[in-house]
């Protein structure tokens, strides 16, 4: 659930992340042979596979799986190949809504997508349909209580930063997509602590629906995210604290 930062403050609270460690390799794994399969398959020169690698570290995934990931890419596995692909529809209220999926299977994916958003009273639409609403961007995120917030935004603009917000005690820093690892290092390199740093898609502008389509539309992120080919839900709703606490 991304495209606003209190997407992330509700992973964290939820635990989400140690909840589904299981899954969350597998998903690791999958973005991290598409990184491998669309670059080089070497960190050093690959970025979004630089990025990919980064984040299975973090998550404390196996080297020996992250190494098994970068082989199947590379044509060294006679595992299934991967593809990324990007469903666009609506959830309740209307909100927009955009679900980054890696499958091998395309059939398979879209039926579970469907049924995941009609069951919610969502809609799948068409390509194009939600698109134009967000911005692809790297996004990296800073605890508040690890630094000064203007420092950072400091050194992230200099760094070549798009924007800076502050909000829940996280400093979020935008980037343009290909400048992302380096502002990441010019961040770690000025002594600064980088939580998640991953590409995202932000929406250009927020909604708020009512506070009750606003908890279904929280459910039905999750429930898309259980699907093992989806990677990731982005969404351009704003909340308010209230709406979380009733979504927690």
């Amino acid at each position: 659930m991304s495209g606003h930062s209190k997407w992330s403050t509700i992973k964290r609270q939820k635990g989400a992340v140690d909840a589904k460690r299981g899954q969350l390799f597998t998903k690791l794994a999958r973005e991290i042979s598409i990184a491998a399969r669309q670059g080089l398959p070497d960190p050093d020169s690959n970025n979004r596979l630089r990025l990919a690698v980064d984040r299975a570290r973090a998550a404390n995934m196996p080297k020996d799986n992250i190494e098994r990931a970068i082989q199947r890419a590379a044509g060294l596995s006679s595992a299934d190949q991967y593809e990324e692909i990007f469903y666009e529809g609506y959830g309740p209220g209307g909100a927009a809504l955009m679900i980054q999926a890696q499958t091998d299977n395309r059939n398979r994916t879209v039926g579970e997508v469907r049924a995941v958003l009609t069951r919610a009273g969502g809609t799948l639409g068409e390509n194009g349909s939600v698109g134009w609403m967000f911005d692809q961007m790297g996004m990296i995120e800073i605890p508040a209580n690890t630094g000064d917030p203007d420092d950072v935004a400091l050194v992230a603009i200099d760094a070549g930063a798009s924007d800076v917000e502050t909000e829940d005690g996280v400093v979020v820093v935008y980037t343009e997509p290909t400048e992302l690892h380096r502002v990441r290092e010019a961040l770690t390199g000025a002594g600064h602590t980088v939580d998640v740093a991953q590409l995202t898609m932000k929406p250009k502008t927020l909604v708020e629906p009512e506070a009750e389509q606003a908890v279904k539309l929280i459910r039905l992120v999750e429930k898309l995210e259980d699907l093992d080919d989806v990677q990731e839900v982005f969404t351009n709703i704003d909340v308010s604290d209230e709406v979380l606490a009733a979504a927690l």
